[in-house]
């Protein structure tokens, strides 16, 4: 949400207020969690009376969208600038990068992440018209990468495990959506390692390892990396 340089005053002051909303809303999400965030307290941090909110979000749920959408576009946007400073060629580099900035940002910003990876919020339902398109920013990210690598020929893919009939039509409609020609065993495996990235980084925002388990998780994080870019068969 930037500002632009044709808008009214009015229209400059409505945009500040909404990010002014969003900024609040995640400051609720961190410390109230999402099942308890509410649009009242969002309005009186905001120096609002209730009722005038409801001028520039309807609902709990409206809020809550403009936070998934807000988290989307923020890790969208962290994934893209570190991979700005990474070679284009160097697929299997990329993919780590992806991978690490994914982690970087859940840990910073926890409870956005488990808006958008943990449980659903009871009685909220994301709308798909409006958080499909940020929610898979990062998954495009590393389908790039693997259909980079096919085109280079700097992918390894064993066509004798062929994909079942139903999975096959499966994966040719997202092949269809996405524009690429990546043959069924690279696109399955990638999926696998899209999973399995959210996984690992959920696993140690989430506390799953033990307080004291690892001295540093980064270290093993490092080693999930070097397994998942084998196992897209990156060379």
């Amino acid at each position: 949400m930037t500002d632009a340089p044709h808008l009214t005053p009015r229209a400059r002051a409505r945009q500040q207020t909404m990010r002014d909303i969003v900024r609040i809303g995640r400051e609720h999400l961190a410390t109230e969690g999402a099942a308890a965030l509410s649009l009242r307290a969002v309005a009186r941090d905001l120096g609002l009376v209730s009722s005038a909110v409801y001028r520039y979000v309807a609902s709990r749920d409206e809020l809550l969208t403009l936070l998934v959408v807000d988290g989307y576009d923020e890790l969208g946007d962290a994934v893209d600038a570190a991979l700005a400073r990474v070679d284009a060629s160097d697929h299997a580099e990329r993919m780590r990068v992806i991978g690490r900035a994914v982690r970087a940002w859940a840990l910073a910003e926890p409870a956005t992440y488990a808006l958008l990876f943990g449980s659903p919020v009871p009685g909220y339902e994301a709308p798909a018209e409006q958080t499909t398109g940020p929610g898979t920013r990062v998954v495009v990210r590393l389908v790039e990468v693997w259909e980079d690598a096919w085109r280079a020929g700097a992918v390894a893919v064993d066509d004798a495990s062929l994909a079942p009939r139903r999975l096959s039509r499966d994966l040719a409609r997202i092949r269809g959506q996405l524009g690429i020609t990546a043959p069924d065993a690279l696109i399955a495996r990638g999926l696998f390692a899209w999973a399995a990235l959210f996984g690992c980084v959920s696993f140690e925002v989430f506390g799953q390892y033990g307080a004291d388990t690892f001295g540093d998780p980064q270290d093993l994080f490092e080693q999930h990396l070097d397994a998942l870019v084998e196992s897209v068969g990156l060379v």
